[in-house]
C-alpha cells in the first residue's frame, strides 16, 4: 500500500457516503482543507488519524485496506439484515448473489 491508495481510499469511502472533504475535517477537529490536503497529496495522515477518519466514515481499519470491498457500509448493512433471517432465506438470498455475480 502506498500513499496514493491512503488517498484515494479517504475519497472513494468519503464520496460514497455523501460526506464532503470539508465536513470530514469538522468532524475530525481539523483544519476545513484538512481532508482536502490529505487527497492531494499534500499532506498524510498519522495512524491515530487515520482510525479517526475510518471510525468517522464508518469502516474498520481492516475494512479500510480491503482493496476488494468497494462499498463497506454497504456489506455491512448486509450483513447486519442478514442475522436476522432464517437459513431458507440466507440460502435464497446466496443463491441470488451467486446468480449474479456470474453475469
Amino acid at each position: 500500500m502506498d500513499e496514493l491508495f491512503i488517498r484515494q481510499r479517504i475519497a472513494t469511502l468519503r464520496t460514497n457516503k455523501n460526506i464532503s472533504a470539508r465536513e470530514l475535517s469538522l468532524r475530525l477537529g481539523q483544519s476545513e482543507g484538512y481532508i482536502n490536503a490529505i487527497e492531494n497529496g499534500k499532506s498524510n495522515p498519522s495512524i491515530q488519524m487515520l482510525n479517526y477518519i475510518c471510525e468517522e466514515l464508518g469502516v474498520s481499519m481492516c475494512e479500510f485496506y480491503d482493496i476488494d470491498n468497494k462499498y463497506p457500509h454497504l456489506i455491512q448493512e448486509i450483513i447486519k439484515e442478514a442475522k436476522r433471517l432464517d437459513k431458507k432465506s440466507l440460502e435464497g438470498i446466496l443463491s441470488v448473489m451467486r446468480s449474479m455475480g456470474n453475469r
